[in-house]
Protein backbone atom coordinates (compact mmCIF):
# COMPACT_ATOMS: atom_id res chain seq x y z
CA UNK A 1 0.00 0.00 0.00
CA UNK A 2 1.73 3.22 -1.02
CA UNK A 3 2.13 5.70 1.59
CA UNK A 4 0.05 9.10 1.48
CA UNK A 5 2.31 11.99 1.23
CA UNK A 6 2.08 14.16 4.75
CA UNK A 7 1.37 17.45 4.66
CA UNK A 8 4.55 18.78 5.89
CA UNK A 9 4.43 22.97 4.34
CA UNK A 10 2.94 24.52 7.19
CA UNK A 11 5.25 22.93 9.45
CA UNK A 12 8.31 24.11 7.32
CA UNK A 13 7.31 27.79 7.07
CA UNK A 14 5.74 27.81 10.86
CA UNK A 15 9.75 26.29 12.21
CA UNK A 16 11.66 28.78 9.68
CA UNK A 17 10.21 31.72 10.70
CA UNK A 18 11.05 31.05 14.49
CA UNK A 19 14.02 28.43 14.55
CA UNK A 20 15.05 28.83 10.84
CA UNK A 21 18.31 30.93 9.72
CA UNK A 22 17.50 34.24 9.06
CA UNK A 23 20.75 36.42 9.71
CA UNK A 24 22.81 35.15 6.38
CA UNK A 25 23.13 38.54 3.93
CA UNK A 26 21.71 36.48 0.86
CA UNK A 27 18.35 36.04 3.34
CA UNK A 28 17.60 39.41 3.22
CA UNK A 29 17.13 40.01 -0.59
CA UNK A 30 15.19 39.01 -3.04
CA UNK A 31 17.52 39.94 -6.15
CA UNK A 32 18.38 37.68 -8.38
CA UNK A 33 22.00 37.99 -8.78
CA UNK A 34 23.03 37.56 -5.29
CA UNK A 35 21.19 35.05 -4.56
CA UNK A 36 22.47 32.96 -7.58
CA UNK A 37 25.98 33.76 -5.98
CA UNK A 38 25.36 32.84 -2.82
CA UNK A 39 23.82 29.40 -4.41
CA UNK A 40 26.71 28.78 -6.75
CA UNK A 41 29.56 29.86 -3.59
CA UNK A 42 27.41 27.47 -1.51
CA UNK A 43 28.19 24.51 -3.81
CA UNK A 44 30.13 22.09 -1.49
CA UNK A 45 31.28 24.88 0.63
CA UNK A 46 30.44 25.84 4.20
CA UNK A 47 28.45 28.83 4.92
CA UNK A 48 31.43 30.46 7.26
CA UNK A 49 33.71 29.94 4.35
CA UNK A 50 31.38 31.44 1.82
CA UNK A 51 31.00 34.63 3.88
CA UNK A 52 33.90 36.15 3.30
CA UNK A 53 33.97 35.67 -0.42
CA UNK A 54 30.46 36.70 -0.54
CA UNK A 55 31.06 40.21 0.53
CA UNK A 56 34.17 40.62 -1.42
CA UNK A 57 32.50 39.47 -4.57
CA UNK A 58 30.02 41.84 -4.31
CA UNK A 59 32.31 44.58 -3.43
CA UNK A 60 33.75 44.13 -6.48
CA UNK A 61 31.23 42.95 -8.75
CA UNK A 62 28.08 44.57 -7.41
CA UNK A 63 25.38 43.55 -10.20
CA UNK A 64 25.56 40.57 -12.85
CA UNK A 65 26.96 43.82 -15.50
CA UNK A 66 29.90 43.86 -13.41
CA UNK A 67 30.32 40.64 -13.19
CA UNK A 68 29.75 40.35 -17.18
CA UNK A 69 32.31 43.07 -17.59
CA UNK A 70 35.68 42.07 -15.61
CA UNK A 71 38.39 39.47 -17.54
CA UNK A 72 38.25 36.07 -16.60
CA UNK A 73 41.28 36.54 -14.55
CA UNK A 74 40.03 39.16 -12.04
CA UNK A 75 37.06 36.72 -11.59
CA UNK A 76 39.25 33.25 -11.07
CA UNK A 77 41.40 35.85 -8.89
CA UNK A 78 38.85 36.79 -6.59
CA UNK A 79 37.60 33.51 -6.22
CA UNK A 80 41.08 31.97 -5.66
CA UNK A 81 41.05 29.75 -2.30
CA UNK A 82 37.07 28.64 -2.23
CA UNK A 83 37.85 25.66 -4.61
CA UNK A 84 35.94 23.91 -7.50
CA UNK A 85 36.85 26.29 -9.89
CA UNK A 86 34.45 25.50 -12.95
CA UNK A 87 31.94 27.18 -10.65
CA UNK A 88 33.43 30.23 -11.31
CA UNK A 89 34.06 29.92 -14.89
CA UNK A 90 30.63 29.40 -15.36
CA UNK A 91 29.92 31.83 -12.70
CA UNK A 92 31.58 34.39 -15.47
CA UNK A 93 29.61 32.72 -18.66
CA UNK A 94 26.34 33.03 -17.00
CA UNK A 95 26.74 36.46 -16.20
CA UNK A 96 27.61 36.88 -19.69
CA UNK A 97 25.04 34.54 -21.39
CA UNK A 98 22.41 37.01 -18.73
CA UNK A 99 23.49 40.47 -19.61
CA UNK A 100 23.60 39.03 -23.47
CA UNK A 101 20.62 36.97 -24.02
CA UNK A 102 18.12 38.55 -21.51
CA UNK A 103 19.28 41.80 -21.24
CA UNK A 104 20.81 42.11 -17.92
CA UNK A 105 17.67 40.40 -16.07
CA UNK A 106 17.71 37.05 -14.72
CA UNK A 107 15.16 34.50 -16.02
CA UNK A 108 11.94 34.69 -13.61
CA UNK A 109 11.08 30.59 -14.24
CA UNK A 110 13.20 27.74 -12.77
CA UNK A 111 13.01 26.44 -16.95
CA UNK A 112 14.58 28.70 -18.43
CA UNK A 113 17.01 29.39 -14.94
CA UNK A 114 18.65 25.57 -16.07
CA UNK A 115 19.42 26.71 -19.36
CA UNK A 116 22.31 29.17 -18.02
CA UNK A 117 25.94 27.67 -17.66
CA UNK A 118 26.59 26.05 -13.90
CA UNK A 119 22.77 26.27 -12.62
CA UNK A 120 21.22 22.95 -12.43
CA UNK A 121 17.51 22.18 -11.58
CA UNK A 122 18.22 22.20 -7.66
CA UNK A 123 19.91 25.96 -8.42
CA UNK A 124 17.34 27.23 -10.63
CA UNK A 125 14.42 26.17 -7.93
CA UNK A 126 16.37 27.99 -5.36
CA UNK A 127 16.51 31.48 -7.40
CA UNK A 128 12.88 30.80 -8.94
CA UNK A 129 11.94 29.86 -5.43
CA UNK A 130 13.89 32.61 -3.28
CA UNK A 131 12.95 35.62 -6.13
CA UNK A 132 10.01 35.07 -7.67
CA UNK A 133 7.89 32.43 -5.81
CA UNK A 134 7.63 30.33 -8.02
CA UNK A 135 6.32 26.92 -6.80
CA UNK A 136 9.22 24.55 -7.60
CA UNK A 137 11.10 22.62 -5.67
CA UNK A 138 15.09 21.90 -4.71
CA UNK A 139 16.94 18.80 -4.27
CA UNK A 140 20.28 19.97 -2.53
CA UNK A 141 22.08 17.51 -0.59
CA UNK A 142 20.62 19.11 2.59
CA UNK A 143 16.97 18.72 1.41
CA UNK A 144 17.58 15.56 -0.39
CA UNK A 145 18.12 14.26 3.36
CA UNK A 146 15.18 15.51 4.84
CA UNK A 147 12.91 14.19 2.63
CA UNK A 148 14.06 10.72 1.73
CA UNK A 149 14.06 10.64 5.92
CA UNK A 150 10.71 11.62 5.69
CA UNK A 151 8.86 9.80 3.04
CA UNK A 152 10.73 6.75 4.57
CA UNK A 153 11.91 6.91 0.50
CA UNK A 154 14.51 3.91 -0.03
CA UNK A 155 14.87 3.32 -3.33
CA UNK A 156 18.64 4.07 -4.62
CA UNK A 157 19.14 7.24 -5.93
CA UNK A 158 22.01 6.35 -8.26
CA UNK A 159 19.35 4.75 -10.77
CA UNK A 160 17.72 7.89 -12.64
CA UNK A 161 14.36 6.99 -12.19
CA UNK A 162 14.53 7.28 -8.59
CA UNK A 163 15.84 10.27 -8.72
CA UNK A 164 12.81 11.63 -10.98
CA UNK A 165 10.57 9.80 -8.80
CA UNK A 166 11.86 11.73 -5.92
CA UNK A 167 11.79 14.77 -7.70
CA UNK A 168 8.14 14.42 -8.02
CA UNK A 169 7.25 13.82 -4.44
CA UNK A 170 8.99 16.95 -3.67
CA UNK A 171 6.59 18.46 -6.52
CA UNK A 172 4.19 17.12 -4.09
CA UNK A 173 4.92 19.00 -1.18
CA UNK A 174 5.67 22.53 -2.42
CA UNK A 175 2.76 25.22 -0.52
CA UNK A 176 -0.14 25.65 -2.28
CA UNK A 177 -1.06 29.24 -0.88
CA UNK A 178 0.38 32.33 -0.03
CA UNK A 179 2.86 31.46 -2.43
CA UNK A 180 4.76 34.69 -2.12
CA UNK A 181 5.89 34.15 0.95
CA UNK A 182 5.59 30.68 1.69
CA UNK A 183 7.66 29.88 -1.17
CA UNK A 184 10.85 31.10 -0.25
CA UNK A 185 10.20 30.15 3.90
CA UNK A 186 9.79 26.48 3.00
CA UNK A 187 12.64 26.23 0.45
CA UNK A 188 15.31 27.95 3.35
CA UNK A 189 13.30 26.12 6.16
CA UNK A 190 13.93 22.67 4.64
CA UNK A 191 17.70 23.61 3.45
CA UNK A 192 17.96 24.65 7.45
CA UNK A 193 15.88 22.20 8.65
CA UNK A 194 18.95 19.74 6.71
CA UNK A 195 21.95 21.62 8.06
CA UNK A 196 20.71 22.17 11.63
CA UNK A 197 18.70 19.25 13.46
CA UNK A 198 18.67 16.39 9.83
CA UNK A 199 22.16 15.98 9.81
CA UNK A 200 23.69 12.67 8.48
CA UNK A 201 24.80 11.66 11.63
CA UNK A 202 23.02 11.70 14.65
CA UNK A 203 19.86 14.20 13.76
CA UNK A 204 18.05 15.44 16.66
CA UNK A 205 14.92 14.18 15.70
CA UNK A 206 12.89 15.15 18.77
CA UNK A 207 13.83 18.90 18.33
CA UNK A 208 12.47 18.77 14.07
CA UNK A 209 9.16 19.54 13.56
CA UNK A 210 8.38 17.05 10.91
CA UNK A 211 8.97 14.72 13.81
CA UNK A 212 5.85 13.16 13.99
CA UNK A 213 5.23 12.81 10.16
CA UNK A 214 8.70 11.57 9.62
CA UNK A 215 8.98 7.95 8.35
CA UNK A 216 12.37 7.22 9.38
CA UNK A 217 12.29 8.37 13.09
CA UNK A 218 9.28 6.73 13.35
CA UNK A 219 11.49 3.58 12.17
CA UNK A 220 14.40 4.11 14.28
CA UNK A 221 16.28 4.48 11.29
CA UNK A 222 17.16 8.19 9.71
CA UNK A 223 21.26 7.92 9.52
CA UNK A 224 19.93 5.09 6.62
CA UNK A 225 18.63 7.72 4.65
CA UNK A 226 19.01 8.82 1.86
CA UNK A 227 20.13 5.70 -0.30
CA UNK A 228 22.89 5.99 -2.96
CA UNK A 229 24.50 2.74 -3.89
CA UNK A 230 27.08 4.34 -6.18
CA UNK A 231 29.98 5.58 -4.49
CA UNK A 232 33.08 8.03 -5.81
CA UNK A 233 35.46 6.60 -6.85
CA UNK A 234 38.49 8.21 -5.23
CA UNK A 235 42.19 7.86 -6.80
CA UNK A 236 45.65 9.20 -5.73
CA UNK A 237 47.88 11.22 -8.72
CA UNK A 238 51.31 12.77 -7.72
CA UNK A 239 52.84 16.08 -9.30
CA UNK A 240 56.09 17.02 -9.54
CA UNK A 241 56.85 20.78 -10.45
CA UNK A 242 59.44 23.40 -10.85
CA UNK A 243 59.04 26.48 -8.50
CA UNK A 244 61.27 28.54 -10.11
CA UNK A 245 62.69 31.63 -8.91
CA UNK A 246 65.07 34.47 -10.45
CA UNK A 247 67.24 35.87 -7.64
CA UNK A 248 65.34 38.81 -7.20
CA UNK A 249 62.02 37.27 -5.43
CA UNK A 250 60.17 36.59 -8.32
CA UNK A 251 58.70 33.57 -9.31
CA UNK A 252 57.37 31.74 -12.89
CA UNK A 253 53.96 30.99 -12.97
CA UNK A 254 51.99 30.10 -16.15
CA UNK A 255 47.98 29.89 -16.70
CA UNK A 256 46.63 26.55 -17.25
CA UNK A 257 43.90 25.86 -20.29
CA UNK A 258 40.88 27.51 -19.46
CA UNK A 259 38.92 23.91 -20.64
CA UNK A 260 39.01 20.87 -18.95
CA UNK A 261 41.35 19.42 -16.27
CA UNK A 262 42.45 20.43 -12.71
CA UNK A 263 42.85 24.13 -11.65
CA UNK A 264 41.61 24.91 -15.44
CA UNK A 265 42.49 29.02 -15.84
CA UNK A 266 44.24 29.16 -12.68
CA UNK A 267 48.11 29.70 -12.94
CA UNK A 268 50.84 27.65 -11.54
CA UNK A 269 53.94 26.43 -12.07
CA UNK A 270 54.58 23.85 -14.65
CA UNK A 271 53.29 20.61 -13.10
CA UNK A 272 54.43 16.87 -14.75
CA UNK A 273 53.87 13.26 -13.89
CA UNK A 274 57.12 12.10 -13.46
CA UNK A 275 60.54 14.07 -11.47
CA UNK A 276 62.16 13.04 -14.10
CA UNK A 277 59.86 14.83 -16.82
CA UNK A 278 60.84 18.38 -14.19
CA UNK A 279 64.37 17.72 -14.42
CA UNK A 280 64.61 17.39 -18.40
CA UNK A 281 62.33 20.63 -18.46
CA UNK A 282 64.33 22.76 -16.10
CA UNK A 283 67.96 21.28 -18.12
CA UNK A 284 66.46 22.47 -21.54
CA UNK A 285 66.02 26.12 -19.97
CA UNK A 286 69.48 26.25 -18.50
CA UNK A 287 68.32 26.06 -15.15
CA UNK A 288 71.96 24.62 -13.35
CA UNK A 289 72.60 22.88 -10.24
CA UNK A 290 70.18 20.22 -8.34
CA UNK A 291 66.87 21.81 -7.31
CA UNK A 292 65.89 21.47 -3.30
CA UNK A 293 63.21 18.96 -2.75
CA UNK A 294 60.56 21.07 -0.54
CA UNK A 295 59.04 17.87 0.46
CA UNK A 296 55.31 16.77 -0.36
CA UNK A 297 52.02 18.65 -0.10
CA UNK A 298 48.53 16.56 0.50
CA UNK A 299 45.80 18.11 -1.25
CA UNK A 300 42.42 16.80 -0.92
CA UNK A 301 40.06 17.54 -3.79
CA UNK A 302 36.51 15.84 -4.79
CA UNK A 303 37.89 12.54 -6.14
CA UNK A 304 41.25 12.39 -6.03
CA UNK A 305 44.00 13.08 -3.59
CA UNK A 306 47.55 15.04 -5.09
CA UNK A 307 50.56 14.56 -3.97
CA UNK A 308 52.23 17.85 -4.98
CA UNK A 309 56.45 17.83 -4.85
CA UNK A 310 57.89 20.94 -5.83
CA UNK A 311 61.32 21.65 -6.02
CA UNK A 312 62.75 24.81 -5.57
CA UNK A 313 65.61 26.31 -8.25
CA UNK A 314 66.85 29.33 -9.05
CA UNK A 315 66.44 29.97 -13.28
CA UNK A 316 68.07 32.91 -15.48
CA UNK A 317 65.30 35.42 -15.83
CA UNK A 318 65.64 34.76 -19.85
CA UNK A 319 65.24 30.85 -19.73
CA UNK A 320 62.31 30.07 -19.54
CA UNK A 321 60.30 33.38 -20.92
CA UNK A 322 62.29 32.78 -24.51
CA UNK A 323 60.23 29.85 -24.79
CA UNK A 324 57.18 31.69 -27.04
CA UNK A 325 54.21 29.22 -25.87
CA UNK A 326 55.23 29.52 -22.37
CA UNK A 327 56.20 33.20 -22.96
CA UNK A 328 52.54 33.94 -23.82
CA UNK A 329 50.83 32.03 -20.96
CA UNK A 330 53.37 32.85 -18.10
CA UNK A 331 55.82 35.46 -16.48
CA UNK A 332 57.24 36.21 -13.42
CA UNK A 333 55.20 37.49 -10.93
CA UNK A 334 56.92 39.23 -7.29
CA UNK A 335 54.64 38.21 -4.29
CA UNK A 336 52.44 41.52 -4.55
CA UNK A 337 51.59 40.64 -8.15
CA UNK A 338 50.89 36.76 -7.81
CA UNK A 339 49.46 37.25 -4.70
CA UNK A 340 46.79 38.87 -6.92
CA UNK A 341 46.01 36.42 -8.93
CA UNK A 342 43.69 33.21 -9.09
CA UNK A 343 45.72 30.28 -7.43
CA UNK A 344 44.75 27.40 -6.47
CA UNK A 345 44.84 26.95 -2.79
CA UNK A 346 48.03 24.60 -2.09
CA UNK A 347 50.04 26.61 -4.81
CA UNK A 348 48.84 29.66 -2.93
CA UNK A 349 49.90 28.26 0.41
CA UNK A 350 53.21 27.08 -0.59
CA UNK A 351 54.36 30.26 -1.99
CA UNK A 352 53.43 32.22 1.26
CA UNK A 353 55.79 29.56 3.24
CA UNK A 354 58.79 29.72 0.78
CA UNK A 355 61.53 32.13 1.89
CA UNK A 356 63.24 32.80 -1.47
CA UNK A 357 67.40 33.24 -0.90
CA UNK A 358 69.02 35.87 -1.68
CA UNK A 359 72.75 35.88 -3.12
CA UNK A 360 74.86 33.60 -1.56
CA UNK A 361 72.07 31.97 1.04
CA UNK A 362 70.52 28.90 1.25
CA UNK A 363 66.73 27.97 -0.28
CA UNK A 364 64.85 26.92 2.92
CA UNK A 365 61.09 26.52 3.24
CA UNK A 366 59.80 27.24 6.49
Amino acid sequence: MTRALPDIATDVVRWQAVHGRNHLPWQQTRDPYRVWLSEIMLQQTQVATVLEYYTRFLERFPDVRALAAAPEEDVMALWSGLGYYSRARNLHRCAREVVERHGGHFPRTAAVLAELPGIGRSTAGAIASFCFAERVPILDANVRRVLTRVLGFDADLAVARNERALWDQATALLPQADLHDAMPRYTQGLMDLGATLCTPKRPACILCPLHAQCAAAAAGNPEDYPVRTRKLLRRAQAWWFPLLHDGAGRIWLQRRPSEGGIWAGLYCPPMFESEGDVHAWMSRRGVSGPPEALGTVFHVLTHRDLHLHPLLARAPAHAVSADGEEAASGGWFAPAQWRALGLPAPIRKLLEQVHLPKAGQAEAIS
